[in-house]
C-alpha cells in the first residue's frame, strides 16, 4: 500500500480562511513536509495529494488550497464541489482572521455538502507570545458550532499531521457508518470491488 496509486478512498479536503493565515504552508507541510518562509501569495487554485494509512485503509487525501483567491472573494462553488472535509484556518496572532470565521462557515455551508467534516484550525501556534485569540475562546466557538478544533504550527510542524489525520478519520467514520446517504460525500469512490455497504448506497453512488 506504499504506492500512491494504491488506496481505498479519495477524500477531497478544502482549506479556507483569510489570506496570510498559513493555508499554503499547512498544505506544503502535510503533503511534502516543507515550509516556505517567502510568504508571497500564490494565485490560482491548486491541490496536492498524499496517501495516508488509517486503521486498515489507505486514504488518498486531495487537499485543495484557495491560493490567494480569497482576497478577491473569488472562490467559486466549483472549489467546494465534492469536498468531504474542510480546514477553516485563522492566525492565532491576528484576531481579525478569527473574526471572519463566521463568514467563511456561511460560505462553506452555502456551497458544500451539509455533512462535510469541518475543523477550525488556529495556525501559527509558534507565535504564542503574540497571541490575540485565546485557545479557550476558539475551542468554545468550535464546540458551539459542532466543529472539530486544533491549534497548529506549519512552521515547526506542531499538530499538522494530527489536524489532517483527525479530519480524514472523521470523514471515513461517516462514510463507513453509512451516516451519509446523499450529496457529495456519497461520491467518495472506492477503488476496490463494491462491498455490501456500497451496494446499499447504490441509489446515490456509482460503483467504480
Amino acid at each position: 500500500m506504499g504506492s500512491d496509486e494504491s488506496y481505498n478512498f479519495v477524500f477531497k479536503v478544502v482549506l479556507i480562511g483569510e489570506s496570510g493565515v498559513g493555508k499554503s504552508n499547512l498544505l506544503a507541510r502535510f503533503t511534502k513536509n516543507e515550509f516556505n518562509h517567502d510568504s508571497r501569495t500564490t494565485i490560482g487554485v491548486e491541490f496536492s495529494t498524499r496517501t495516508v494509512q488509517l486503521d486498515n485503509y489507505a486514504i488518498k487525501a486531495q487537499i485543495w488550497d484557495t491560493a490567494g483567491l480569497e482576497r478577491y472573494r473569488a472562490i467559486t462553488s466549483a472549489y467546494y464541489r465534492g469536498a468531504v472535509g474542510a480546514l477553516l484556518v485563522y492566525d492565532i496572532s491576528k484576531h481579525l482572521t478569527y473574526e471572519s470565521v463566521d463568514r467563511w462557515l456561511k460560505e462553506l455551508f452555502d456551497h458544500a455538502d451539509p455533512h462535510i467534516v469541518v475543523m477550525l484550525v488556529g495556525n501559527k501556534r509558534d507565535l504564542d507570545t503574540l497571541r490575540t485569540v485565546p485557545t479557550e475562546e476558539a475551542q468554545h466557538f468550535a464546540e458551539k458550532r459542532g466543529l472539530m478544533f486544533m491549534e497548529t504550527s506549519a512552521l515547526d510542524s506542531t499538530n499538522v499531521e494530527n489536524a489532517f489525520n483527525e479530519v480524514l478519520k472523521a470523514i471515513h467514520k461517516k462514510v463507513a457508518s453509512r451516516e451519509v446517504t446523499r450529496g457529495s460525500i456519497c461520491a467518495v469512490t472506492l477503488s476496490n470491488p463494491p462491498s455490501k455497504a456500497q451496494e446499499g448506497r447504490r441509489n446515490c453512488c456509482k460503483s467504480t
